[in-house]
């Protein structure tokens, strides 16, 4: 069963729906250059499952090194929203801060994909665990 939520960029410019095949089971982060400094925490959702609902056309694309995952941010706010995935080019990674009512602090524990050493490269796996333990409570 999917499950289909609503996301947007900061601004609001960029508005969209995401059906998530596997809820929240599949977040995680990842340590290759790009994504180290972007810092998002993601999920993946399939190539038919994000629906752009508003300001397509405010929406930016980057690509680096191979040039095959294709990263798209909003041209108004700079936020990144999601990516079409060099590891799977069948899935997007949606930005969970990007989906409505979703922090990346909502998870304790998020896996650390090894993008140093891609899959697609003859590396990957798990690098680490990233956690988020709060001082107060919320």
């Amino acid at each position: 069963m999917t499950e289909k939520v609503n996301a947007q960029c900061h601004c609001g410019a960029v508005k969209f729906t995401v059906e998530l095949a596997d809820g929240f089971n599949t977040i995680r982060r990842c340590n290759c250059s790009f994504c180290r400094m972007r810092g998002a925490v993601v999920v993946s959702a399939p190539l038919s499952g994000i629906h752009i609902t508003h300001g397509k056309e405010k929406l930016a694309e980057y690509r680096f090194n191979t040039r095959t995952a294709a990263h798209y941010f909003c041209s108004v706010c700079g936020i990144y929203t999601f990516h079409q995935r060099r590891s799977n080019p069948d899935q997007y990674g949606v930005n969970v801060a990007c989906i409505e009512n979703v922090s990346p602090f909502d998870f304790s524990e998020v896996t650390v994909a090894d993008g140093v050493h891609h899959p697609s490269d003859g590396g990957g796996g798990v690098a680490g665990i990233l956690r988020y333990t709060p001082t107060k409570p919320a």
